[in-house]
């Protein structure tokens, strides 16, 4: 069973009453009035009631009892529908709520299916400015639009702040596992949130060129807004990706310096004892005519042989950076 969270009407940018969602048609067809009723997870029923009052067109309604892969904006003799998409991220799990959204002449209605921001706040700044509110359904269906658009900034900055975290961790500590899978998931999130924000530029375009009863020439630049703060969402979403990239990349050129260096280390310290190894296996030979086998300090001579070759080398690979 779904909930009806507000319905009411608006006539000359003022909330005239609230209503029952039986009452909306009546009321719709006043000149002047139009009803805006909000419904959290209708069910068929409920749809179909508002079918019968507002005309609503059937496959609209089979539309909004399906679940979209995308957002869109379908047309219907005089009236539209819409379905958006809000981004709600919880303990970093990335969910998207899917609202429909019934525009016609006398009426706005949304649809939300699940649990996102409420757009109780769009009714507030809707009705704190009469004067944009007396446009009706075009300024309404502006706003729950701006809205869905604005939603997207609080998770991509999240989001962004949680790949900075990580960037900085790979800079001052070697790259771990967890760390790559990670920035891959946030990676994935942010072009999950490319996936359903980009149809919006089509559908603020598409209003733009709509020629509708409800939709005033002068609404046309609010659509408009719409479309370049998706446009900038995109861009903004499209350079967070470009860091998440850069720092599994960097952090994977840096984890192939460290272990250059380690080689390094590993192939310096092996030529210093080669060294004494190798006069060592010389002396260890069964041959009795050597004539240092003989000396009084030959012993002596020896060590001090390979003490000065040992640090001879141990100077030349610390001036080159080796050890």
């Amino acid at each position: 069973m779904g909930r009806v969270v507000a319905a009411a009407v608006y006539s000359a940018g003022r909330k005239v009453t609230t209503i029952n969602i039986d009452e909306g048609a009546e009321w719709a067809r006043k000149p002047g009035h139009f009803v805006w009723i909000g419904l959290e997870e209708p069910n068929a029923e409920e749809l179909a009631n508002l079918q019968r009052q507002f005309g609503l067109h059937e496959l609209a309604i089979e539309d909004a009892l399906e679940k979209h892969s995308r957002p869109k904006l379908e047309t219907f003799g005089d009236a539209l529908f819409i379905v958006t998409y809000s981004p709600v991220r919880h303990e970093g799990k990335l969910e998207f709520i899917e609202t429909h959204i019934f525009a016609g002449n006398g009426y706005i209605i949304t649809c939300r299916n699940g649990h996102s921001k409420s757009y109780a706040l769009v009714r507030q700044r809707c009705e704190a400015r009469p004067l944009l509110l007396e446009h009706g359904e075009d300024f309404v269906l502006y706003a729950l639009l701006d809205f869905v658009t604005e939603n997207y900034q609080p998770v991509s900055e999240a989001i962004h702040g949680e790949i900075e975290e990580l960037e900085q961790s790979v800079l001052s500590n070697s790259l771990q596992e967890e760390d790559i899978q990670r920035l891959h998931s946030l990676r994935r999130d942010i072009l999950r949130l490319r996936r359903y924000v980009a149809p919006m530029v089509e559908v603020s375009e598409e209003l733009q060129r709509l020629s509708f009863p409800f939709i005033d020439k002068n609404m046309r630049p609010y659509f408009r807004d719409v479309q370049i703060h998706v446009t900038r969402q995109m861009e903004d979403l499209a350079g967070i990706r470009d860091i998440a990239s850069q720092t599994i990349e960097i952090g994977m050129l840096l984890e192939a310096s460290r272990q250059s260096i380690t080689q390094r280390k590993f192939a310096a310290w092996a030529a210093i004892l080669a060294f004494p190894t190798a006069i060592a296996g010389i002396y260890g030979m069964n041959f009795q005519n050597m004539p240092e086998l003989g000396w009084h300090y030959g012993y002596f001579a020896v060590l001090g042989v390979i003490g000065l070759g040992c640090s001879g080398l141990y100077y030349s690979f610390k001036r080159s950076g080796w050890l």
